[in-house]
């Protein structure tokens, strides 16, 4: 395998783990164009990440038995094949059996890809390239997707996937090419003495638990700035999937920003994780107290999740990692703790949301019938209003409804239009704030989640170890 195959598996890599982060700003459009619900569309997420989270363990044995090559091979395969179904899907059910499916393949290929980077670049450089990539995918997963959604629909994220792994699938095997040809024999046996002594250093090198408990907790805590976020801005606050693109790309733009930060200030890796997670706390406690739903004030808290990211993610995963062999183990216990952690965020947030959501909803229709029965309208332009406003809240089905089409087919006279032009905008700015103080509690809880992975580390420094 040459390095154009190093470099096809590591974006294979980068494009498995972001494809939660992906497909989080398109889930508002699937949510409209399936006609489901909240509660049902968080299951195209929780679906793929649990399926990942399960399996991945489980692929690892298959690397450590077989030839690894073959297996990663066919986990990118399955993957693009899934996807392909994803983007045809045409109900809930196709959508979250193919992303189940999806998440089989993904867990071969991602705990695959591993054992192969290792093999062809040495086992630190592989694990980097590795770690990186899974990084990189989660930091920009929602600017690609929110891109491509609002350019494209929602199908074109899945759509994308597919020549990326097929192009993957002959690195993958060119790797079990080499171990065919003439030096077959002596790769054979040095392939069983490789297993032999795996068996051996598995019983020196157990999988070291804090790190992926700390792991899992950042990312349910990551759940809420990645998911419940972008919710808000699309959904919540009527942003096209665009805009909340370049919104959220402030978190990746920090993350990045973290490196030359790490090495200006030189701190040890308990002190930059410990740091990182006190970041992403501060930053959804920030998002929970915004003043308004302008965006310049979502600035601020992204940038400080951004930099929490930056910190925490990669040395984590390297704590968890570095020197432990076989390398497919303990590369499928960090997948399957930060995608099981993804799981816990959605099980944790959603309910709490959807109840706030439904909570807000009577003193927010209040506050709309107030300012309708207030507004500077003729009684029969009111009751109009009133009568379209009640079919928008009645369609939505809980959601945050759109207003826009209550005022689009009045026919008022010139004297009346700046007047509703103004009730318009105070009714959407009412429903702004009602829905900004809905998700107030998710991240809040989500900076708890935080604040527990920070705990965990305080542990595992009183452990003396980093076990």
């Amino acid at each position: 395998m040459r390095r154009a195959g190093a470099a096809l598996l590591a974006v294979t890599v980068g494009c498995v783990l972001a494809d939660s982060a992906v497909v989080t700003l398109a889930l508002p459009e699937i949510l409209q164009r399936l006609h489901t619900t909240v509660g049902q569309v968080a299951w195209v997420l929780i679906a793929f990440n649990l399926v990942l989270a399960v399996v991945a363990r489980p692929a690892a044995w298959f690397f450590k038995k077989q030839d690894p090559a073959l297996w990663c091979a066919a986990g990118i395969a399955v993957f693009a094949g899934a996807s392909a179904m994803c983007a045809v899907a045409g109900s809930m059910g196709v959508l979250i059996a193919a992303r189940s499916i999806q998440a089989v393949g993904g867990a071969f290929a991602v705990v695959g890809s591993l054992q192969l980077l290792v093999d062809e670049l040495s086992e630190r450089r592989g694990t980097a390239w590795w770690i990186a990539a899974g990084v990189f995918g989660t930091a920009v997963g929602p600017v690609a997707g929110g891109l491509l959604t609002d350019a494209f629909s929602w199908r074109s994220i899945f759509i994308v996937q597919v020549p990326i792994a097929v192009l993957a699938v002959p690195a993958a095997l060119a790797r079990r090419r080499s171990r065919t040809g003439p030096g077959l024999a002596d790769d054979a046996s040095e392939a069983a003495t490789d297993t032999a002594s795996d068996d051996v250093v598995v019983e020196k090198h157990p999988v070291r638990i804090r790190p992926n408990i700390a792991l899992a907790l950042l990312s349910a805590a990551l759940t809420a700035a990645l998911f419940l976020f972008v919710l808000l801005l699309v959904d919540g606050w009527r942003r096209s999937p665009a805009v909340a693109a370049v919104t959220v790309s402030v978190i990746p733009l920090a993350a990045l920003f973290a490196r030359p930060l790490i090495r200006t200030l030189r701190a040890g890796p308990l002190a930059q994780t410990m740091s990182g997670c006190l970041l992403i706390a501060g930053g959804l406690a920030g998002l929970a107290l915004l003043p308004s739903a302008g965006l310049a004030w979502t600035i601020a808290p992204q940038a400080l999740v951004g930099l929490g990211l930056g910190l925490t993610l990669d040395p984590l995963t390297l704590q968890a990692m570095d020197g432990r062999t076989p390398h497919s183990l303990h590369g499928g216990w960090t997948i399957a703790a930060r995608h099981m952690g993804v799981v816990l965020g959605l099980a944790i947030l959603t309910p709490v949301f959807v109840a706030d959501l439904r909570s807000a909803q009577p003193p927010a229709e209040e506050a709309i019938t107030a300012l309708v029965l207030n507004a500077p309208l003729a009684p029969q332009d009111k009751i109009t209003i009133a009568r379209g406003l009640a079919d928008q809240l009645k369609m939505e089905g809980g959601r945050v409804p759109d207003l826009d089409p209550a005022f689009q087919n009045l026919n008022l006279p010139p004297v009346e239009k700046p007047a509703a032009a103004q009730l318009e905008r105070d009714l959407n700015a009412q429903l702004e704030r009602a829905a900004t103080h809905a998700f107030r509690n998710a991240f809040l809880i989500g900076a708890g989640l935080a604040l527990a992975a920070m705990l965990s580390l305080i542990q595992l420094r009183r452990g003396g170890g980093a076990r």
